[in-house]
């Protein structure tokens, strides 16, 4: 039988006053209110367009949902933080008003734009950088207390796809978490998710190293959210386009949720749901 594990003891996150459970994966939903996101299928704008995507990916089992207004792909453009707000607050604030049981999940690197996010009803920082491209991006959500996804980026989304090398991609990567991980529980903050950053300044083949050795992270005692929908990883390599990445994305979600993630941030929410409760009813809490 396959070795199952999950990655850590924590168990459980602190959203909004509720506890939510992570002895079965979660799943997260995309929604990018840009206009050059790599996949299509995310993109909406409108306020009625957000929120029936929200209402749909919610009656079909995503917990959270991820707002994001700054498109992370390789060589994206990049906007003020005046335009990043504009593109989110009215939807954070309409779906917070409508679906009041939907968590809601701010994708930005800024401080700024977490801050009002959060006024605005956002329940969860997503930030791809770590902190690293603000550094107020800690404090502000420290004093904010609220759960904190905690990504492994090197440069910026313009910059990434130029910086792949690694002496040691999986200890360097260990390092990194560990040393931000014991800067934020310095700083009070209970409630951090690691996302070793897949398709982010990791060549397709670090990225299928990476998917295959999640349990390398097990030591820092967090939850694991892996982000790998219907990325070039899977389209490159099938020789296919994102539109056409759903079945190999199915795939690699099993792959994951065996090697120890706890959460799947996904374009395809019933599919994600399927398959995490497949992999639930086979190995439920099996320890390793």
């Amino acid at each position: 039988m396959a070795k199952v594990t999950r990655f850590s003891t924590k168990k459980t996150l602190n959203i909004r006053g509720n506890l939510v459970v992570l002895e079965a994966p979660v799943v997260m939903g995309i929604i990018n209110v840009t206009p050059d996101s790599f996949y299509s299928g995310s993109r909406s704008s409108l306020e009625s367009e957000v929120l029936k995507k929200a209402e749909s990916m919610l009656s079909e089992g995503a917990v959270i949902i991820d707002i994001g207004g700054y498109s992370s792909r390789p060589g994206a453009s990049d906007i003020s933080e005046t335009e990043e707000l504009g593109r989110v607050l009215c939807h954070i604030e309409n779906i917070r008003r409508e679906l009041p049981e939907l968590y809601i999940s701010i994708d930005t690197f800024r401080s700024v734009v977490a801050r009002e996010a959060i006024q605005y009803g956002a329940d969860v920082v997503n930030d791809i950088s770590g902190g690293e491209l603000d550094p107020q991006m800690f404090d502000t959500i420290a004093s904010a207390n609220v759960p904190y996804i905690l990504m492994h980026m090197r440069g910026t989304p313009q910059t990434m796809a130029q910086q792949t090398q690694y002496d040691n991609m999986l200890l360097e990567m260990f390092v990194y978490f560990r040393n931000k991980v014991t800067e934020l529980r310095r700083k009070g903050l209970k409630d951090i998710i690691l996302d070793p950053g897949i398709g982010f300044s990791k060549t397709i083949e670090q990225n299928y190293e990476l998917l295959s050795e999640l349990e390398y992270f097990r030591k820092l005692e967090a939850p694991l959210l892996v982000g790998l929908s219907r990325k070039s990883m899977i389209y490159k390599t099938l020789g296919v386009g994102p539109e056409e990445a759903l079945n190999g994305t199915t795939a690699l979600h099993m792959i994951a949720l065996m090697n120890g993630a706890a959460i799947l941030r996904v374009h395809d929410v019933k599919e994600a749901v399927e398959t995490a409760k497949l992999f639930n009813l086979t190995y439920g809490n099996k320890e390793a």
